[in-house]
């Protein structure tokens, strides 16, 4: 007898093998089967979703839970325009901190919307002695007061009080991290939202570093918000590569790093297990410290790698040669090039043809780029949604004859890289409906074309987001199509996002959320 039947449906399988169903059958969290394979057996539970079109669930192989749910719960400056209205913000949260020299954190920080960086001076006028932290919301860079820069190293850059990249991380070092407890909750919350979002799996995109990460001990927090029931989706952690160390194995395992991170007994399995090994090779374009092979329009400079080249360059391929699957973060076309010669290098000292290394982003990818993304069979994590909702800005700061390498779609595809989705919550919206929507008609908010040749299909856009993500995860066993003996993650739609207008796909209805084959938020079968 199956568990539950879920009937009258259009079920959109993404297997080209039995590309649409009608009927699923599920059995102890797994599909049991699809149509006459099912239709007749027994069920506890028979379910008629009247109609709707279903999906696997979304797979989001680039966020950041654990910021995403401290944001939620964080003072906010976003929508405020003026200097004032954000300096007032700031004074009513210092007015209300009682201890002496508190750390005051906001977050909602974008620099194009003031149309200038606050300055450290302007903040002291309103800080009452406080030390304030305000988060750029890229998460690469920051605005501090005095009381902050005080307590830096004198070597530690910034302009009147703006920290970028690893100036950020030398200021965030001075705070103690959030506690297990802390993450746990604000995973949960992040994790939900994924949920009403239709995602049922998701790559949490560097954990323990000093950028992104919030603790040492961070993957700890992740391990208790799984034993306390608090993860109701997969996660796959990705670790920061600054988590790895010098080791002295033996000569024939060629392991020059490896990772200290103090896992414990019990961490891994269909719910959460490790990942890639995440390497930051520059910064990003809303804080113009993505690294480019030439100065952003208007500008004087063409940002930032992370570290000296080479330094980046030796971490990739050690983390190659100790047998990791990367992740490469490289927005910028210099960083891209920087990642690909570190690739190909690694590649030659030890061949590793499956090792499915990604390059998370690639915002802005050169034509002559795209051929050795192929050759290298390296995946390209891009953000759909970073041009829908800031596509105006990047195109403008990249000017005429770059603009239309700006996440691409169709070149890639059209070089056979695997194009997977994401959204790097909570930079930006989540939402992978909203997403696939950019992904076809490639018009930003405003109704402005960006690369419109780089427009893809609306099967291929929920392929990236399906079939491409599971393989990027290596979960193409279990999760990415449905079928039988794979995990009952579905996405139930109030809309079919391929017979719908594409202005429509992103405002299509999430109706339920199946994980293991319950509706989330209910009990199991």
């Amino acid at each position: 007898m199956l568990c539950k039947r879920l009937t009258n449906a259009r079920f959109l399988t993404m297997d080209p093998d039995h590309p649409v169903a009608h009927d699923l059958g599920i059995w102890r969290g797994r599909i049991a089967g699809l149509d006459a394979a099912v239709t007749s057996s027994p069920a506890r539970e028979v379910i008629d979703l009247q109609g709707a079109t279903v999906l696997p669930g979304f797979i989001d192989a680039h966020v950041h839970l654990a910021w995403t749910g401290l944001k939620e719960n964080t003072l906010s400056i976003a929508g405020r325009t003026r200097i004032d209205d954000v300096l007032a913000v700031v004074a009513q949260a210092a007015a209300r901190e009682r201890a002496p020299g508190a750390w005051l954190s906001l977050v909602g920080y974008d620099q194009r919307a003031l149309g200038r960086h606050l300055t450290a001076a302007e903040l002291d006028t309103v800080s009452r002695g406080h030390k304030v932290f305000l988060l750029h919301d890229s998460g690469h860079g920051c605005v501090v007061n005095s009381a902050v820069l005080d307590l830096l190293p004198a070597d530690i850059p910034h302009e009147n009080g703006f920290l970028a990249e690893g100036a950020m991380g030398a200021a965030r070092a001075l705070r103690l991290p959030y506690s297990q407890r802390e993450l746990a909750e604000a995973i949960g919350r992040a994790a939900r939202t994924c949920l009403r979002e239709g995602v049922t799996a998701c790559a949490e995109a560097g954990i323990g570093g000093t950028l992104f990460g919030h603790s040492p001990v961070e993957l700890g927090a992740y391990q208790l918000a799984r034993d306390e029931d608090l993860l109701p989706l997969r996660v796959q952690l990705m670790v920061s590569a600054e988590r790895l160390r010098p080791v002295a194995a033996h000569e024939a395992d060629g392991i020059p790093r490896a990772l200290d991170l103090g896992l414990r007994t019990g961490f891994g399995d269909d719910r959460l297990s490790v990942g890639a090994l995440k390497i930051y090779t520059d910064g990003g374009m809303m804080a113009r410290t993505a690294a480019l092979s030439r100065p952003y329009e208007g500008l004087d400079h063409a940002g930032q790698l992370q570290d000296d080249p080479a330094a980046l360059a030796d971490m990739i391929v050690d983390g190659h040669l100790a047998g990791w699957q990367l992740a490469v973060h490289a927005i910028g076309d210099r960083a891209a090039d920087l990642a690909l010669d570190a690739l190909e290098r690694a590649q030659r000292l030890r061949p590793r043809p499956e090792a499915r290394h990604r390059i998370e982003h690639a915002g802005l990818i050169r034509p002559d780029q795209l051929p050795r993304f192929a050759r290298l069979g390296v995946s390209a994590v891009v953000q759909p949604n970073f041009l829908r909702y800031f596509g105006d800005d990047y195109a403008a700061i990249m000017g005429e004859e770059r603009a239309p390498w700006l996440y691409r779609g169709r070149g890639f595809l059209d070089h056979g890289v695997p194009l997977v989705g994401s959204s790097d919550r909570p930079v930006t919206d989540g939402s992978p409906l909203r997403a696939v929507q950019f992904m076809v008609e490639r018009a930003a908010e405003s109704g402005r074309a960006i690369g419109p040749d780089e427009g893809i299909t609306v099967d291929e856009a929920l392929r990236a987001y399906t079939v491409a993500g599971a393989h990027a995860c290596h979960w193409e066993d279990t999760l990415g199509t449905l079928a039988p003996g794979k995990r009952a993650d579905l996405v139930v739609l109030g809309d079919d996002p391929r017979r719908v207008d594409t202005s429509r796909i992103g405002a299509i209805e999430v109706a339920a959320t199946y994980v293991d084959g319950c509706e989330t938020g209910k009990a199991a079968a």
